[in-house]
């Protein structure tokens, strides 16, 4: 009992019907209305409820008849307007026993929350009093209804239930029965205490008793099935044995699918080492029932570890002018990968006609570092095509969990090798070119750290004896060329990195991106589009265009979408006009219509018009940037004021500028203070290189002079005074070229950088 309200004796009636009424409930009363947040009572019903709120307890003492009352009380569902008639039979301290009679209708401004008005009415069931048990279809409802729930009742076994239900001979009473019903929701007792006439009551329990049998008949015919597939299993295991038994009283093999793995396993050669553990798998399978689930994880583990490529090797392309011309036709510019391939190979070679062994030390793990769309990922396709090798691409980027490196246990369900050790199955040789895409990007998770495992895989010293947890031996990787591709290096490990050998992918300069439209992308591009180079050239100026003025960043994955969008462009005309022998040529102003009007270019003497402006030069995860420094002197005291999205150490920069140019007479007047800003403030900056470009911002402001608009610079300071070397230098030049500067101020330590610009 949730809830006890008392109704007041003048604000409603109860109309007790004459064909089913209590002589000992007077027509006209008012009770205490109990409000039951749980279950729902019926007629004949006895509950036992606890007086435990103030509530309960004057509902309760308003019910005594030693205060007047007449132990009567009426119990109704929280929220509902039907409810029944109780008279409390027994009383302890705080616990009644109540025993249900009748049904009560609440009117209409009566609720079993204790709501009510002056002219509402409680009506007891039947009304009108036709419609109870007197309606000529109730018997007929009341035998289908007692012959349904035998039936449930004798199938379930309960068959004392089935006793009581044969001695409810009121038509009420037994329609009330399906409330006992435990697979009854609370919905559905609550719809058979408001349906107040018998033979819809009746109606809804044959209902649900006609849906309570399908599902048990369902359940049943499931079960039934299952037991006849265990029986079958067992039967055939049990026939397994006996036909195992005779094999080996005729002396046959008797090893099965065992003298498949054996037979496998002498067409292999593989190392010592794993020869014997495979042995020892298949003797074990040999001893394990086959109906047990340690067979399924042998056959599983047989089958993976046979077929990995143990004897599968491609010859490498040795001839070193075939290689280079392979690199080059794909691939405009990155010639320090090439180099370094071009040596792998020399060294190879060299060997090779010497007579020496092969060094498994002499494995390639290179790194190229770049910003997105320089060529890291198609390079490592052109190194295999040139090698001659199979390529196989892992990404890495978003892996968590370090048995994605190792391979699973094989006890879990579902296990299989790690993903090297698949790499090298798809690849389909011992000696692949494998790409680690986006090792920059693997994060750290509750189930280890990928990069940890990483480390033998790229140590040539170690990844000739690689573990991996599924295979539980010694797999050599030494063979294979790992080449991993990062946007940065921030990201990677400290020891990770010190395993290899990192090229610097700088990006493109517009020159470059237009030679590689016009001999890479442009080819491509009309095949794809169902063009050829009769229908459709690009003008030089056109394609310079394009790579300068719509295509921004330092890779050409724009460039290739820009070009794309042109020639789709030019098809739909095509498709649509009657066949021309005459190629359209698209000249730069042919541009405007295909690609829409390009973005002006920024250019930084636009953007320096006033002291405490300076360029700088910052490296992000894109390439090359240009960063400006805005500094102004606002009213206030106190530290300065710094903004634009910056990490610790650009704003520890800020703080040392200020003492720098404070060291040479420049300070901040009385009753101000500095604003520093970096614009662009959605983006995140961080890194020491902005020092030399602070300085001169302060130096500036304070001393009212315009920086020369036609300078960038870039470079750490000391709090004394000293530049410090940085890096990315390339790239810092490359986004300086595109913003119109035409002066870079960068360390003289980075003299040496010059070489690769």
């Amino acid at each position: 009992m949730s809830k006890l309200s008392n109704i007041d004796p003048q604000d409603s009636d109860i109309q007790v019907e004459s064909s089913n009424r209590d002589p000992n409930v007077p027509t006209v009363a008012a009770y205490p209305l109990v409000s039951l947040t749980e279950g729902v009572v019926l007629p004949d019903m006895v509950v036992t409820i606890t007086v435990t709120t103030p509530e309960a307890r004057a509902a309760a003492a308003a019910a005594d008849p030693a205060n007047g009352g007449t132990d009567l009380l009426i119990l109704a569902p929280a929220g509902r307007a039907v409810g029944v008639l109780a008279k409390i039979e027994n009383r302890h301290d705080d616990t009644l026993t109540i025993r249900a009679r009748q049904r009560v209708r609440l009117g209409a401004g009566i609720t079993s929350t204790g709501g009510s008005s002056a002219d509402d009415t409680l009506l007891i069931e039947g009304h009108p009093i036709a419609e109870l048990a007197d309606a000529p279809e109730v018997p007929d409802l009341a035998q289908e209804y007692r012959a349904l729930a035998e039936a449930l009742l004798t199938r379930i076994g309960g068959r004392r239930m089935a006793m009581i239900l044969r001695e409810l001979n009121s038509p009420g009473a037994l329609a009330d029965s399906i409330a006992y019903w435990p697979e009854l929701s609370h919905e559905q007792r609550v719809a058979v205490l408001e349906t107040h006439t018998v033979s819809e009551r009746l109606r809804l329990g044959i209902g649900w008793l006609r849906d309570a049998l399908t599902d048990l008949e369902v359940r049943e015919q499931i079960a039934g099935e299952v037991t006849n597939d265990l029986d079958d299993a067992q039967r055939k295991a049990i026939l397994r044995r006996q036909l195992a038994a005779i094999r080996k009283e005729l002396g046959e093999d008797s090893s099965g699918a065992a003298g498949d793995y054996r037979e496998r396993l002498d067409a292999l050669e593989l190392p010592d080492k794993v020869r014997t553990a495979v042995e020892e798998e298949i003797g074990r399978m040999e001893r394990t029932s086959e109906e047990s689930m340690e067979a399924g994880w042998l056959r599983t583990w047989l089958d993976v570890t046979l077929g990995l490529p143990w004897n599968n090797r491609t010859v490498d392309n040795l001839d070193l002018v075939d290689a280079k011309a392979a690199l080059d036709r794909d691939h405009t510019g990155l010639d320090d990968v090439k180099d370094r391939l071009i040596e792998f190979l020399a060294v190879r070679k060299l060997r090779e006609q010497r007579g020496h062994a092969t060094d498994r030390r002499a494995g390639v793990l290179l790194a190229l570092v770049g910003p997105p769309g320089v060529g890291k990922t198609s390079l490592g396709e052109s190194v295999a095509s040139a090698l001659g090798r199979s390529f196989v691409r892992v990404a890495l980027g978003g892996i968590r969990d370090e048995a994605e490196i190792r391979g699973h246990r094989r006890t879990y369900v579902g296990a299989r090798p790690g993903r090297i050790v698949r790499a090298i199955q798809e690849g389909g040789t011992m000696n692949p070119v494998v790409l680690l895409d986006e090792i920059d990007k693997i994060g750290n998770g509750w189930q280890g750290d990928p990069t940890a495992a990483l480390l033998e895989v790229l140590d040539p010293a170690q990844n000739k004896s690689f573990r991996d947890h599924y295979l539980e031996f010694e797999f050599d990787l030494s063979e294979a060329i790992f080449i991993a591709t990062a946007n940065t290096l921030d990201t990677i490990p400290g020891p990770l990195l010190d395993r290899l050998e990192v090229i610097d992918l700088d990006g493109y300069t517009e020159r470059e991106k237009t030679v590689i439209a016009r001999d890479h992308l442009l080819p491509k591009l009309l095949e794809r589009n169902g063009l050829t180079a009769d229908d459709v050239t690009f003008t030089d100026e056109a394609l310079a265009t394009i790579s300068g003025d719509y295509s921004t960043g330092l890779g050409v994955r724009r460039l290739e979408r820009l070009i794309d969008r042109a020639l789709r462009k030019i098809a739909a005309r095509l498709a649509g006009a009657a066949p021309t022998t005459t190629p359209i040529e698209v000249g730069r102003d042919d541009l405007t219509e295909l690609l829409g009007p390009n973005r002006p270019r920024e250019y930084v003497a636009d953007r320096i018009d006033r002291p405490g402006i300076v360029a700088g030069l910052a490296v992000t995860g894109s390439g090359g940037d240009v960063l400006y420094v805005e500094a102004a002197l606002v009213p206030g005291e106190g530290e300065p004021t710094v903004t634009g999205q910056l990490g610790d150490v650009m704003k520890e920069s800020v703080k040392i500028a200020q003492s720098v140019v404070a060291g040479r007479g420049l300070v901040v007047p009385p009753g101000h203070q500095l604003h520093v800003h970096f614009p662009a403030g959605a983006v995140p900056k961080d890194g020491p290189s902005a020092g030399v470009t602070l300085v001169t911002a302060l130096t500036s402001l304070l001393s009212d002079t315009p920086a020369r608009p036609s300078v960038a610079m870039t470079g750490e300071i000391t709090l004394h005074g000293r530049v410090l070397p940085i890096g990315g230098v390339k790239q810092k030049l490359l986004a300086a070229h595109r913003g119109g500067v035409r002066e870079v101020l960068i360390p003289k330590a980075n003299a040496a950088d010059l070489d690769d610009v």
